[in-house]
């Protein structure tokens, strides 16, 4: 069977390609596919509106004002997406500020003449989705019987962690933060991570989009660990951003700061993607909630201490 031309449109569907052992056969990636480091050669098919640089408030008002005025976040290079001729482009209908939506792609492959690519769009709320997702990618490259396996295996590590946790009567109540200015808690799959690392969640909801969150309702829940897992930012940039949640009346009287239990995560490599690596992203959290228990070597990487 030959194999197909894939353009991957999403971090974590490019890190699931690439998961399967699919990944030559990746002819073109997003601006944001920036992992494993040896798809960096596959040419760059969008890009984005937004000022990268900008802080968190200012990327808010950015990305509001355009959808605001039906304006997308992302441009797509249709004239390379058409050079790259490809037979499968992998997408995402879950959310229109965080990637190229399923309505862009298929508007820019609507005027081709000939054969269309097939076009697989990945919508997530539950990590129950995200493993249905690779079996979806893995029928779509041919690769049934070997996604099985993959997810197999990633479950298996899940597993070894709920062996330990399961049986923890003493869980801390945690908050995860997914933006910092305005306040936004984690949803989507994030609670489940929380519960399956041996925490309590305290807000935002499984299977349901992360909500803006009320400072004084955060104040009020007084969580006994804050973990800051902003979208699209790594560690470093984590680590700058998180000042302004710092300066919030009475951070000092919270719990989590006067026991010294807020981490700072790497968002972008690990808890918003929902591919491979929120295997690792529940050990992140296994390691901050319960050291004693589990050490996974992410410290230092993938999280650190404020």
């Amino acid at each position: 069977m030959r194999k197909k031309r894939v353009v991957s449109l999403l971090p974590s569907a490019t890190e699931i390609v690439c998961a399967l052992g699919a990944v030559d056969q990746l002819v073109g990636r997003s601006h944001e596919c920036d992992h494993p480091a040896d798809i960096q050669a596959v040419p760059v098919c969008t890009a984005a509106k937004l000022e990268p640089g900008a802080a968190s408030g200012e990327i808010d008002r950015q990305a509001k004002a355009l959808l605001q005025d039906g304006v997308s976040l992302y441009r797509i290079d249709a004239e390379k997406l058409r050079e790259l001729q490809p037979d499968l482009i992998l997408t995402q209908a879950q959310c229109e500020v965080c990637a190229v939506s399923l309505p862009e792609v298929e508007e820019a492959v609507s005027r081709w003449l000939g054969n269309r690519p097939q076009i697989v769009s990945l919508s997530p709320a539950r990590l129950a989705d995200v493993w249905e997702d690779f079996q979806r990618v893995a029928e779509a490259l041919g690769l049934k019987d070997h996604g099985k396996e993959v997810v197999r295996a990633l479950k298996g590590r899940v597993v070894a962690i709920i062996e330990k946790t399961c049986v923890m009567k003493q869980l801390p109540s945690v908050a995860c933060i997914e933006w910092i200015e305005p306040l936004m808690a984690a949803g989507n799959w994030i609670p489940e991570l929380v519960e399956l690392a041996g925490g309590r969640n305290l807000v935002g909801e499984a299977g349901k989009h992360s909500p803006w969150l009320n400072w004084e309702v955060l104040r009020q829940h007084d969580p006994e660990i804050i973990v800051c897992m902003p979208c699209g930012f790594d560690l470093q940039r984590t680590r700058s951003e998180v000042v302004t949640l710092t300066q919030k009346p009475d951070w000092a009287k919270l719990r989590a700061v006067k026991n010294r239990r807020v981490y700072l995560t790497d968002g972008n490599q690990y808890f918003n993607r929902p591919g491979p690596r929120l295997v690792e992203s529940l050990e992140i959290l296994a390691e901050i909630y319960h050291p004693d228990r589990f050490n996974f070597g992410h410290r230092g990487k993938g999280w650190e201490k404020l």
